[in-house]
């Protein structure tokens, strides 16, 4: 099998090179690697740090606890990254708590990158010049806070590895997930139609696909406005199925 003209790649910079591919390496991601439709590189940091000791974090000034990353190591593993041809095609990110929230629209910006470097920090975070002068961008996971980047950069790898053409088998599964309309995905049922005296509407089992087609789209608005109503800003109200009832839209 030929491997597709571009393939994206993710660069993953981390003191911890051993925690990858972890579980990258299973299910459709793991197989996308294998089958060259997407490039994983990690990058030890300590590599551009000073020997002997390859110290990668200090104390910071002004006091306070815990240590920062220091910049040297940083720039100049961003500089090695981006040398000649890899200049204009490489995005550098920095995974922090304080960056812009990761969404599915920012998984679909990425996935049209062609190389991601991805920075996982640590400890109290990263020299202050790194986010003003050296990355093209922060991005969050969460309003919450983990002892570092590596598990960020796992959750963006494999949200974005699933909108790279070839990775999942079934293109139309990807396009129905949830987020992909902006709403939450509906429910999913399968056999038996009846368990324990809990039936599966029955509308899915009509075979009239446009009204199975309507309930899904009206199910998906209902469970979104349900969990998650600040999606739902701007949005139209789907008709009842049948109904033939004008849509709504939300303020």
């Amino acid at each position: 099998m030929n491997s597709p003209a571009r393939r994206p790649e993710f660069v993953v910079v981390t003191i911890f090179p051993e925690m990858f591919p972890g579980p990258l390496g299973f299910g459709v991601v793991g197989k996308a690697l294998e089958r060259g439709l997407l490039a994983l590189d990690v990058r030890n940091l300590r590599d551009w740090a000073d020997p002997p000791h390859r110290q990668v974090d200090d104390a910071t000034f002004g006091g306070g606890a815990g240590m920062v990353f220091k910049p040297e190591p940083l720039f100049r593993a961003v500089e090695d990254l981006r040398k000649g041809a890899q200049r204009d095609k490489t995005r550098v990110v920095l995974l922090d708590p304080g960056g812009r929230p990761f969404d599915q629209r920012v998984a679909q910006e990425l996935a049209g990158c062609e190389r991601t470097v991805l920075i996982c920090g640590r400890y109290e975070g990263v020299d202050g010049r790194v986010r003003e002068n050296l990355v093209d961008e922060e991005i969050s996971i969460g309003d919450y806070v983990l002892p570092g980047g590596e598990l960020p950069a796992m959750v963006i790898m494999e949200t974005v590895a699933r909108l790279i053409p070839g990775v999942v088998g079934e293109p139309a599964s990807v396009e129905a997930e949830s987020f992909e309309g902006g709403l939450l995905d509906h429910p999913h049922y399968t056999r038996p139609a009846v368990y324990q005296g809990m039936a599966v509407p029955e509308i899915l089992l009509s075979g009239h696909h446009a009204d199975i087609a309507a309930w899904r789209q009206k199910a998906a608005y209902e469970r979104t406005l349900r969990r998650r109503p600040d999606l739902l800003r701007g949005k139209t109200t789907p008709a009842p199925s049948g109904s033939g009832g004008a849509e709504r839209k939300n303020s």
